[in-house]
């Protein structure tokens, strides 16, 4: 249900492409890492994956379950809380693991939250945790690398200017653009994976970049 909304919003909100360097859907029991830039990333990755063939389980803030209407969605998807800084925060990665196990897709963001910049410029992914590299340790599951590009432009600053941001998007269309990489398995060493994920993401993400209109990554080419 969540892909489904996010694939009729985000077409109306911006103008989305996509390119993967692996055609089809991803394969069942990948782990999708994603930069994370915007609170409309999520609903742009969401509609990017659907129209590769992809619905994948979300692992996400559990402040979001609270939110009524998303919570109840979120609830009936399956997808997964996150209770980051809890004794609880292991639990995520159990249950996604068993929805790999499952033959879901399971997204993640590998920074683990949003930047704290104001302004509506993109930027490279900033520092991964190291919730991505544990899960694919604990699974063996092959990693795809996804970088978007362009979401900040939809939402980002004060929460006046998200507000403003998503009111106007429609009039402004900006462009978005998804780009998925090759599937790697990660090192064995959490430290290395870390790293080889940050940069597979960053690299996917500076694709996704070039996609976009000429000085559309810079914030530049629609009104601030």
């Amino acid at each position: 249900m969540l892909a489904r909304i996010a694939a009729v919003l985000v077409p109306v909100l911006g103008r989305l492409s996509v390119s993967s360097e692996v055609p089809g859907p991803v394969a069942p029991g990948s782990i999708v890492v994603a930069n994370h830039s915007s609170l409309a990333d999520p609903g742009v990755v969401l509609a990017a994956l659907r129209k590769v063939g992809t619905e994948p389980v979300v692992m996400a803030t559990a402040g979001l379950w609270r939110v009524p209407v998303l919570g109840r969605v979120l609830r009936a998807g399956g997808h997964i809380p996150v209770h980051r800084g809890t004794a609880h925060a292991s639990a995520a990665l159990d249950a996604a693991a068993a929805a790999l196990a499952d033959g879901r897709v399971v997204l993640i963001y590998g920074e683990g939250g949003l930047p704290k910049r104001r302004d509506p410029l993109d930027a490279a992914p900033t520092a991964f945790r190291t919730g991505l590299a544990r899960l694919a340790a604990m699974t063996g599951a092959p990693v795809v690398p996804l970088g978007q590009c362009g979401a900040r432009r939809l939402s980002s600053g004060s929460t006046a200017k998200q507000i403003a941001g998503f009111a106007t998007a429609p009039l402004r269309r900006p462009a978005l653009h998804v780009h998925l990489g090759t599937p790697l398995h990660l090192p064995a060493d959490i430290t290395e994976a870390t790293t080889t994920a940050h940069h597979a993401v960053t690299t996917a993400w500076r694709t996704a970049e070039q996609h976009l209109p000429a000085r559309a990554g810079t914030g530049l080419n629609e009104a601030a």
